[in-house]
């Protein structure tokens, strides 16, 4: 136990050293990597699925997921990418949306069909915009790294504590569902709800109805019903912690909401 204390100890001051920043909604955060590096790869990886992936060649789908892109990109925070998005609509049945460091945005067709009016297919695109804006692609892949550093000073002392392999390797396993279910998926979970405050707030500024954000995590509910596991061992809150959040949230975006005089006209 002293030795897994150790390596802990190691761990988190490494993270406390990391921790130098803060996200949009004021939580620290751990970010290793540079932004251009970020934007290099997002880019990398939005082409390759521009190749692997059949792309919408629908006038109408492409241009009312354009047209929501269009009116949520304005009120993206200055700094998070510099040059022109790049909106995709993807031509598969995953309810799904992703946006990319390097001003990357993919809308799956599949999600159309629950996000059923222009405000939630918003809430849906602000939201994963969100992540970009709070930078959660570094924050992740730093968690990894440094909960991957840390399972390796675990072992190094393991080993020097002259543990047996048999021993070792239990502790080693007990240290990997730790470090998973302790750090990986409560980040993973934090991230998704920053994110849809995020997103609400950028819908709201745009001129969508935020009151449209709950109702589509309802929607998201009913065709994914029975199939999500316990909220503790996913990576996203359960449908019942997102709605509520949102709901609770919702006064304090109202504001922005009301204050815009042209209300986006996207047509599906």
């Amino acid at each position: 136990m002293r030795i897994l204390s150790t390596a802990l100890i190691t761990a988190l001051a490494i993270t406390v050293i990391a921790a130098c920043s803060t996200s949009p909604t004021g939580r620290s955060q751990v970010k290793l990597f540079s932004s251009d590096r970020l934007n290099s790869m997002g880019s990398q990886t939005f082409a390759s699925l521009k190749t692997e992936q059949k792309v919408s060649t629908k006038r109408i789908e492409n241009q009312y997921v354009q047209c929501i892109a269009d009116a949520l990109i304005p009120f993206i925070p200055a700094g998070t990418f510099d040059g022109e998005w790049e909106v995709v609509v993807f031509d598969d049945e995953q309810i799904n949306a992703f946006a990319l460091p390097g001003g990357k945005i993919g809308v799956y067709t599949g999600i159309l069909k629950v996000a059923q009016t222009p405000d939630q297919l918003a809430s849906v695109m602000g939201h994963e915009i969100g992540h970009v804006i709070a930078e959660h692609g570094n924050e992740r892949m730093s968690i990894a790294t440094l909960s991957n550093l840390g399972l390796q000073i675990t072992n190094v002392g393991l080993k020097s504590a002259g543990v047996t392999d048999s021993n070792q390797a239990l502790m080693m396993a007990g240290a990997g569902l730790l470090a998973q279910y302790g750090v990986n998926l409560p980040f993973s979970r934090a991230h998704e709800s920053e994110s849809d405050l995020i997103g609400l707030q950028l819908m709201a500024k745009a001129g969508f109805d935020p009151n449209a954000a709950p109702q589509l995590w309802e929607n998201m509910a009913a065709a994914t019903a029975g199939k999500a596991p316990p909220e503790w061992q996913s990576t996203h809150p359960s449908h019942d912690t997102r709605i509520a959040d949102l709901k609770a949230a919702i006064p304090s975006v109202m504001p922005d909401y009301l204050a815009v005089t042209k209300k986006p006209n996207c047509k599906p």
